[in-house]
């Protein structure tokens, strides 16, 4: 049997690893196509390495082609397969100037996702980013050269905020523009107020409630980004307007996409007769609201393409889902969430009350005790956690993952208030921020 995979990164190389390790080379041909130069990298640390805090690219990749054809998997890079024919179960595409056609009896389509670039950012003009693979931030770090003074990030999500302390930490003089009226608008705008106030505390220029309508270039290299509050000068322009998958391909074959743009699949990965999809091209479901979702992460990439291939390689696995845990720091300030925003629990329909607690990472008396903020949100009537945001520093937001857990069981804030947390002065205060929220929801629900 042959086994195609579309994509060498996280979600398509972990299937293609799992089904190795079910099935001998005898027995499972496999041949994966990336249309770049890498595989298994972190996309995540890009920021970092742009910001000059890890080493790069060499330190962001997990495992290079040569280590799978180890493994008696053949990776070609820069292959992009431009056609799917589900009927003759064949791919092609293109490798520089020649052409492939491959048969498959398997197919791991793992194409990932696109960054979202507007109109107005489409220009033949150099300088011009968005920042999504691992040749991205090459391309980047490779612009950003002695002399340029000014950078513009367009978008104040993950990506945006990342990229705007990272080239802050370049030298460069950075503004960062943002149309909502808080960046970071997966917390609730008091916890985004939050998160603003530590971006302008590095010294960038936050502009909220702004819309970039074009771009000025000298016709070799983007001048300034044009907004309806004025036109900010800019050496190089970063698009942090987040991503959207990467399915063109797999809707030109018929495949079936849902309302947010990605692959439908079933529990297993599953997409049909044959043929899987994983990672930041597909939708999943979201635990608490129950209804599909876009949560294009490392972690759920990962965990995809482990179930897609222990599933090709005959065993039995699913994916249940995603509660929408998500982490960043800007600076020293982290930021953390979990289960639904206060946005997301009205498209939901839920009734619910909400809580905000300040405490401090250790015991007060204890050197390096810092605030935290802690939000959480709880359904009217029965108690259940539905959410919860945090914003601090040190050792504040990792300690969503008890949210997470507690979020991804159903537990009630009431059976939350009794957990055994560990405690010690140096690690936090005698009442766990953890606790303290959710004892203070648990009063706001009459409890």
């Amino acid at each position: 049997m042959r086994l195609i995979v579309i994509g060498g990164d996280a979600a398509g190389m972990s299937a293609a690893s799992q089904a190795r390790r079910r099935r001998g080379p005898d027995d499972l041909e496999i041949l994966a196509f990336e249309r770049g130069d890498y595989t298994s990298y972190s996309a995540c640390g890009i920021p970092y390495w742009v910001g000059g805090l890890v080493d790069g690219p060499e330190a962001l990749i997990a495992r290079d082609p040569e280590r799978f054809r180890q493994d008696r998997i053949e990776v070609r890079t820069g292959h992009e397969v431009t056609d799917i024919d589900l009927d003759r179960r064949t791919v092609t595409g293109r490798a520089g100037s020649r052409t492939f056609e491959e048969g498959f009896d398997q197919l791991v389509y793992a194409a990932g996702a696109t960054p979202v670039r507007p109109p107005w950012a489409e220009t033949p003009a150099g300088g011009v980013f968005g920042v999504q693979t691992l040749g991205d931030g090459a391309a980047l770090r490779d612009w950003l050269a002695p002399g340029l003074s000014t950078a513009v990030v367009v978008g104040g999500g993950y990506i945006g905020v990342e990229m705007a302390e990272a080239l802050v930490r370049r030298g460069l003089t950075v503004t960062l523009v943002e149309k909502a009226p808080q960046p970071m608008s997966t917390v609730d705008p008091d916890m985004g107020a939050l998160v603003a106030e530590a971006v302008r505390g590095l010294g960038i220029d936050l502009r909220t409630g702004v819309t970039v309508s074009a771009l000025e270039t000298d016709g070799d290299r983007v001048r300034a980004v044009v907004t309806d509050a004025g036109t900010i000068p800019a050496d190089v322009v970063v698009l942090g307007l987040g991503v959207r998958p990467n399915t063109a391909l797999a809707d030109a074959a018929g495949l079936p996409l849902g309302p947010t743009g990605g692959l439908v699949t079933d529990l297993r990965q599953q997409v049909t007769d044959g043929i899987w999809a994983a990672g930041d091209c597909t939708q999943v479901l979201h635990r608490v609201s129950g209804r599909p979702a876009h949560v294009p992460l490392g972690t759920h990439a990962n965990k995809q393409g482990r179930v897609a291939g222990i599933n090709i390689g005959g065993g039995y696995a699913t994916f249940p889902g995603v509660v929408g845990t998500a982490i960043t720091k800007i600076c020293d300030l982290e930021v953390a969430r979990t289960g639904l925003s206060s946005r997301e629990a009205d498209a939901a329909g839920y009734s619910y009350v909400t809580a905000t607690i300040e405490s401090t990472n250790r015991a007060g008396y204890f050197p390096g005790a810092v605030p935290m903020t802690v939000k959480v949100l709880a359904e009217r009537g029965t108690g259940m956690l539905l959410g919860a945001q945090i914003v601090g520093r040190t050792e504040a937001a990792k300690r969503i993952d008890a949210f997470a857990v507690a979020v991804w069981n159903r537990m009630t804030v009431t059976e939350m208030t009794s957990l055994d947390l560990g405690y010690a002065p140096p690690f936090a205060p005698v009442w766990d921020p953890i606790l303290i929220a959710a004892r203070k929801v648990e009063q706001a629900l009459g409890g």
